[in-house]
């Protein structure tokens, strides 16, 4: 099994790992101290030696922070984990602040009244970052310290950090040669006049020289770090001890991590930093040395969000493949006696449905099995101690995906335990009705994220019902489940390119009594011109990528319109024809049944 189900922190030592950090802040004339999810490279994901938040506080969501001062420790998270926190949390320790409503500046602001020294590790957090909360505090007498991260200093057992395989991603997956990609980027940098760029972010790193690992569980990437030269070489940063399996050219070199500092010092300037994404330490360095910097955007993003032919040929065989072993899944559990089984039962299935396919290389995140109330914690991962068995009348939310060389699979369905309510299923007609409707918009190039998150919300809205998370995230080939720059949220101003695979996700969660949210995974693509359309002006829609049946038994039928049942149907259809010769007879026959027209 990739997912384990042990409990990863201990809420109960929260309390007294908290004052132990008080007490390395006092020794350091701290008033405060910085403690995010994340680590050097601000991936999502982090690794063991890395989970420093849930080591602290015992909350383990994979975005937030602690700001831990004297006499109040507040944890900010966003609208996906405000239930998951309280439950994980010793809340006599720990204050949830609702973020990114409360900002951390304005937070510190209302905490402290007079002068304070507020400590932050500068390697887990980006210039942009601190320079926001600098911003907030002007005027007062709170200023932000980098220091060395006390956190570590007080975990004694803290795990070693990875040094993993190094593997290459071939080009019959990757599409382009890591040569042909750094002589892109190089000639980019050549026509701004930068002379080198400094790449933190592992996802792009990855991308760039094609390569893969296992540093990250489900994120199939090497921590590192790269500097890109004008002349397309790589100096790229990795911790020792790693075999070594990808093939490099003679422009690549690799180094150990520690040496990173000293060869930034060493380069010329100006040297092009993300501000977004590279860590404030990379700006201390460079300063200190005297080298220009050049503010700019990682030039590995954009290329790596918009997917070359290769990749989504990839990307579309690896739904294929992931869709069949999900409907064998949801044949078997059609079949089952539920009043047996837990939700880790329903995890473990489905994850050796997938890997009998023989082509899984990880799980793209852990699973998620919310069965009745814990549907409504949107990122539940269950454990030994939470595993809940399911009862007639439950809704489970099942988000899971694959991993594969070809390409990385997100998808969630709504399974059905028994009879349910008549207001589930309003509930869940209308997430579906936001589904089908971003499925089938057509939009003009140069729309933003921003611009389409409404489209999948207004079903609900119309139900004064709506969700707190944004309605779609973009996903990697064969890397970050959860890739940036592109997504769909009421915050995102990043322009939807051909290429781009996003996922379509809207949901709907009651506390303490259900949760529902459907998803399938779409890609960006050119519109044809339609018979009288202005052939001038270019347009876009979304290529779905996810076929799996949707249960048409939690649909009221009179609340589609009609080209929303016509939608469905052709989904159903298509589905079937796509799955029909991929999975067993048995599997085909519910399969045949589930696509049935409404």
């Amino acid at each position: 099994m990739f997912q384990t189900f042990t409990t990863t922190a201990d809420p109960s030592k929260g309390a007294a790992r908290l004052e132990r950090l008080r007490r390395a802040m006092g020794m350091k004339g701290l008033d405060g101290f910085f403690v995010p999810r994340a680590d050097a490279h601000q991936g999502e994901y982090v690794a063991a030696c890395d989970a420093r938040l849930a080591w602290l506080t015992g909350f383990t969501g994979s975005a937030g922070f602690c700001i831990a001062l004297k006499n109040v420790a507040g944890i900010f998270v966003d609208g996906r984990y405000r239930v998951q926190v309280r439950e994980q949390a010793d809340m006599a320790a720990y204050t949830p602040v609702d973020w990114p409503e409360v900002q951390p500046g304005e937070w510190l602001k209302k905490q402290i009244a007079g002068k304070a020294r507020i400590g932050f590790d500068p390697w887990l957090h980006t210039k942009s970052e601190i320079e926001k909360i600098e911003k907030a505090l002007d005027g007062t007498g709170v200023t932000l310290v980098p220091t060395d991260n006390l956190v570590d200093q007080i975990w004694e057992d803290r795990p070693a950090s990875p040094s993993g395989k190094i593997v290459e991603q071939p080009l019959e997956f990757a599409g382009q040669s890591s040569a042909a990609k750094r002589g892109e980027l190089a000639d980019e940098l050549l026509a701004k006049g930068q002379k080198a760029c400094a790449i933190t972010l592992s996802d792009s790193i990855a991308w760039l020289l094609n390569i893969r690992g296992d540093d990250i569980p489900s994120i199939p990437v090497v921590q590192g770090f790269a500097i890109l030269c004008d002349d397309a070489s790589v100096q790229f940063f990795a911790t020792e001890g790693r075999t070594v399996e990808a093939r490099f050219d003679a422009d690549v070199s690799l180094h150990p991590i520690r040496d990173f500092q000293a060869a930034l010092t060493r380069l010329d300037g100006p040297v092009r930093v993300d501000r977004a994404s590279a860590p404030f330490a990379v700006w201390q360095i460079l300063t200190d040395a005297g080298i220009q910097i050049d503010w700019a955007e990682d030039p590995a993003i954009l290329p790596k969000a918009q997917k070359n032919p290769t990749e989504l040929k990839g990307a579309r065989a690896a739904h294929l493949r992931d869709a069949a072993a999900v409907v064998e899944f949801l044949a078997w559990f059609d079949a089952a006696d539920k009043s047996s089984l837990t939700e880790i039962d329903l995890v473990t299935r489905l994850e050796e449905k997938r890997r009998a396919t023989n082509a899984l290389m990880d799980i793209s995140f852990e699973t998620i099995a919310g069965a009745g109330p814990n549907g409504a914690i949107m990122h539940y991962r269950v454990t030994e101690d939470t595993n809940r068995p399911l009862e007639d009348g439950n809704l489970v939310v099942l988000d899971s995906g694959g991993q594969y060389r070809d390409g990385t699979t997100d998808i969630t369905r709504v399974l059905r335990v028994g009879e349910v309510g008549d207001d589930e299923k309003r509930c869940f007609t209308r997430v579906l009705q936001g589904m089908i409707a971003l499925s089938r918009t057509y939009f003009p190039k140069g729309r933003t994220g921003r611009d389409l998150d409404p489209i999948a919300r207004y079903p609900l809205w119309a139900a004064h019902q709506d969700f707190n998370h944004g309605t779609g995230h973009g996903v990697g080939a064969y890397l970050s489940v959860h890739e940036g720059p592109q997504r769909f949220s009421p915050i995102s101003e990043i322009e939807l390119l051909p290429g781009m695979i996003l996922s379509n996700e809207p949901g709907y969660y009651r506390n303490g009594a259900f949760g529902i949210r459907l998803e399938n995974l779409v890609v960006v693509q050119k519109a044809p011109t339609p018979p009288g359309g202005d052939r001038e002006r270019e347009m876009l829609n979304l290529e779905t990528l996810t076929y799996v049946p949707l249960d048409t038994s939690l649909i009221i039928n009179e609340m589609l319109s009609g080209e929303e049942r016509a939608w469905l149907n052709a989904y159903h259809a298509k589905t079937l024809v796509l799955l029909s010769d991929q999975v067993t007879d048995a599997a085909l026959q519910w399969l045949k049944r589930a696509c049935a027209p409404i």
